[in-house]
Order: C-alpha cells, then sequence, then structure tokens
C-alpha cells in the first residue's frame, strides 16, 4: 500500500507563527507520547507507523515545502513537490505519476490519500485500512472516509451515502453537499451524511486513467514538465463528484481540523511555549512566545498571544479565525525558515538613505550538513560564528571555523559552510537589492 500525504497552503490562520514557508503542520507545538514536542506531520507519520499500516509515504506538497520535510522526518519518505501549486487534483495526480513511473508501482497498487494535518488518534488509521480492504476487494474504485459528524457545521462538506443496512464495510455515495447552511446541514445529519474527511482510496491504475485524459506521458518527468496542463480543481470536483463507482466507510472517533489558534490550542498539553510568565489572573488562556525576550500576561481571558520573529498577535480565541483576511497586508518576508540543513531566524532588516539594505540573520546548520557552494551577485556577506565547529570554504581555500572566528565574503566570492558539530552563527548581508534569488549554485566536494 502506499499512503500519500498531502502538505500545502499558507498557513495564514496560524500567523504570526505560520508563514507561506513554514505551513501550520511544521509547527512543533504537540507534546509526543515521550515527551518532547512535535509537529503535526511528525505526529501524523508517528501515528501511521504504529498503526502498522505496512505502507510506503510519499508526501505530496510544493517547493517551498519539501526543506521542512526533509528537516522534520528525514529521507525516510518520498518527496514528489508541485513546480507550483494548482489544488489537490494536479497534485494527487503527479503523485500518483511518480508511484507509476518512478517506483513501479502496478496499476493495481492500492494508494492511500489523506491530510498531512489531522488531529485524531489510532482508529482513524484502522479505518484507512479498512478503506484500503475495500478498494482491494473491488467494492468501489474509489472509496472516501466519511468523519461521523459531532454537530451540523458550515465548514465542511458532506457525503450523504445510500440507505443500507451494510455497516460492516462500506456504504455506496449517494450524493456530495459541499459546505451547506447550517440548516441544511442539520438536515444532512437526520440523512446519516457524513463529513468528507479529505480521504481517499482508490487502485493506482484508476487515478492513472484520469491523468491520462490531460497528459499522455511517458515517464514522471514529462508529466513534471507538462504539469501546467492539469486543471486548476480540486480532487473533490474532478474526481470524487465524477466518480460512477464510490463508496464511503465512516470513522467514529476524535478527529478535529487544528486550522485555527481557537481549535489548535484545545490540544495544546501546556498553556505556555517559550519565554513566558503568567500571572495568577488568567482564564483559558495560551501564550506561544518564539522569541528571546520574556512576555508577560496577566489578566486575560479566553485569549491567545502568539509571538513569533513575522509578529505578534493577541486576540480573542472566539475572534483568532479573522486573521486570515489581514495577514497579507502584514506580512513582508518569512521571517524563520527551516531548511533540510537547519533553520535561520531573521533579526533585522534595515534600509539606509542611499538606498543600501542590512539583513541580519542567526543561521543554526546541524552537523554534518552544509549550505552549498554559491556566490552572491549584489551582496557582501560577514559570518560571525557564536557556537560550534564547521569548515569554511572561500574561492576554494577551506579552513576549520569556530566560536569567535570571523568570515567576510565580498561579491562574486565562492563560499560554502560545513557544520562539523551543530554548528551556530550570526549572518550580515550588506547590498541591494537583498533577496532569496541572488544567488548561484556550483558543486564542491567535501
Amino acid at each position: 500500500m502506499q499512503l500519500v500525504f498531502l502538505s500545502g497552503g499558507s498557513g495564514k490562520r496560524l500567523w504570526p507563527l505560520s508563514n507561506n514557508a513554514r505551513s501550520k503542520q511544521f509547527l512543533p507545538l504537540l507534546e509526543a507520547p515521550d515527551g518532547s514536542m512535535e509537529s503535526m506531520v511528525q505526529r501524523v507519520v508517528r501515528q501511521a507507523k504504529e498503526a502498522e499500516l505496512n505502507a510506503q509515504i510519499t508526501f505530496a506538497t510544493n517547493a517551498a515545502q519539501r526543506d521542512s520535510i526533509i528537516n522534520q522526518l528525514g529521507t525516510d519518505v518520498d518527496i514528489v513537490a508541485e513546480p507550483q501549486r494548482r489544488d489537490t487534483f494536479p497534485a494527487i495526480a503527479l503523485a500518483a505519476s511518480y508511484l507509476y513511473f518512478t517506483k513501479s508501482c502496478s496499476d493495481d497498487e492500492i494508494v492511500v490519500v489523506m491530510p498531512s494535518d489531522p488531529c485524531t488518534e489510532v482508529g482513524y488509521f484502522l479505518t484507512v485500512a479498512r478503506m484500503a480492504d475495500e478498494v482491494r476487494h473491488n467494492a468501489a474504485d474509489l472509496v472516501l472516509m466519511g468523519i461521523t459528524p459531532t454537530y451540523p457545521s458550515e465548514k465542511y462538506g458532506y457525503i450523504v451515502p445510500e440507505k443500507t443496512t451494510n455497516t460492516a464495510g462500506s456504504m455506496p455515495v449517494s450524493r456530495f453537499t459541499e459546505k451547506p447552511t447550517v440548516e441544511v446541514a442539520q438536515d444532512l445529519l437526520h440523512e446519516g451524511a457524513l463529513w468528507n474527511g479529505g480521504v481517499f482510496a482508490f487502485k493506482l491504475g484508476y487515478m492513472m486513467n484520469i491523468v491520462r485524459k490531460y497528459i499522455q506521458a511517458a515517464s514522471f518527468e514529462e508529466t513534471y514538465a507538462r504539469y501546467t496542463e492539469f486543471p486548476k480543481i480540486s480532487f473533490d470536483y474532478e474526481v470524487a463528484e465524477k466518480a460512477t463507482s464510490v463508496a464511503v466507510v465512516p470513522f467514529t472517533g476524535k478527529w478535529k481540523d487544528l486550522g485555527t489558534w481557537n481549535t489548535l490550542t484545545e490540544e495544546l498539553s501546556h498553556r505556555t511555549i517559550g519565554n513566558v510568565l503568567l500571572g495568577d489572573a488568567n482564564d483559558n488562556t495560551h501564550v506561544i512566545n518564539e522569541l528571546e525576550v520574556p512576555v508577560f500576561c496577566d489578566g486575560m481571558k479566553d485569549t491567545v498571544v502568539a509571538c513569533s520573529p513575522d509578529g505578534i498577535l493577541v486576540c480573542a480565541k472566539d475572534k483568532s479565525e479573522t486573521i486570515k483576511k489581514y495577514v497579507d497586508s502584514l506580512t513582508l518576508r518569512p521571517m524563520y525558515e527551516e531548511r533540510r540543513w537547519g533553520t535561520y531566524k531573521v533579526l533585522s532588516d534595515v534600509q539606509y538613505e542611499d538606498g543600501t539594505r542590512a539583513l541580519t540573520k542567526t543561521i543554526k546548520l546541524r552537523a554534518g550538513k552544509n549550505i552549498s557552494y554559491q556566490i552572491h551577485h549584489h551582496r557582501d556577506e560577514v559570518w560571525t560564528i557564536v557556537d560550534g565547529e564547521g569548515i569554511f570554504v572561500l574561492n576554494g581555500e577551506s579552513r576549520k571555523v569556530h566560536r569567535g572566528d570571523v568570515c567576510c565574503i565580498r561579491k562574486e566570492q565562492y563560499h560554502a559552510i560545513k557544520a562539523i558539530t551543530d554548528l551556530v552563527f550570526v549572518e550580515v548581508q550588506i547590498g541591494t537589492p537583498l533577496v532569496e534569488e541572488d544567488i548561484e549554485r556550483f558543486d564542491w566536494n567535501w
């Protein structure tokens, strides 16, 4: 069985901790069984493995999130990064092409596609196994997971099954209803409707036949190059609602979308994370602080406070979803990013009277990892090593560096650095313009 996790989104509703490069599923805010902190992505992969699904895992994502996945999960999972964001149908089509061409999976291979950020329990993954069995035994071409609703919500799509006495396996689907009003949702619940959990199971050949309607390709690379020929549409609209043989397997258990601060804080094990001090007069208040400076709160009720290099949020929990419509006017650039080699945090970004800018970052490079051999055309850089040991390369000459060393890099100079131990250094960029695209990479044999 192949398990494909969908990882996308811009993370606007969990600003300022999430941004275009660091979506909500990568925030290490949840407590793992061993007491450490883990992200939604790390948790869902752990749960899938604990359920012993015996599945190969592939992440369907975008280029901006590739490094975060590698940083948090290592190389135990495959990654298919779409060249541009085009909704869930193209992303799943590209992942199916990868499994078919690159992984050489057969037409009969069972594929289960699911979100990478559900807040759920082991029964959810047992339901995934049941879905795979239903596809394997040809109960339907497409099998969906239906979440048993707990209230008439207008936030979710609904799956209406046909009336049947068969509750042991799957139920044929009568129709779909997308995000109805609360009144219509109430009527749907009386019909036995289920929330659409965004989990789909099918045989690979079924999906590849749909892929070939748009792209007749002989390789994954060709499919990738012609990616824009896929329509920009959701899998639900393009596949599920057009399917002539579709069934649903119900899941009754814990399931929640942690898409807002209000729902996320309900799952946090601690009221504070980071350098935070709470006074005595706080009621149902959560504070998350990723900054080095302390945060003190008192007299707060039903409030969330979140602090990161991107900004500071102070909001009533029941109003936290409104941040989504303001984020675009608040965000200048990601101030914190995960990369496959480690992380960086922007400390300051200043422009002087003559137009020259100075950008200061703290960069953490994991032991054994390196930043590529590269040059910049528009900026000088100064690196100050503050912790650890590494190997610094400048114009083909290498030397060891450690705490207190300063590395000066001028425009057009070739440079790289590799961490021997975990390495921390402060980078000051000076020039115009200061953009991530001002980089040209070359091979270097470490």
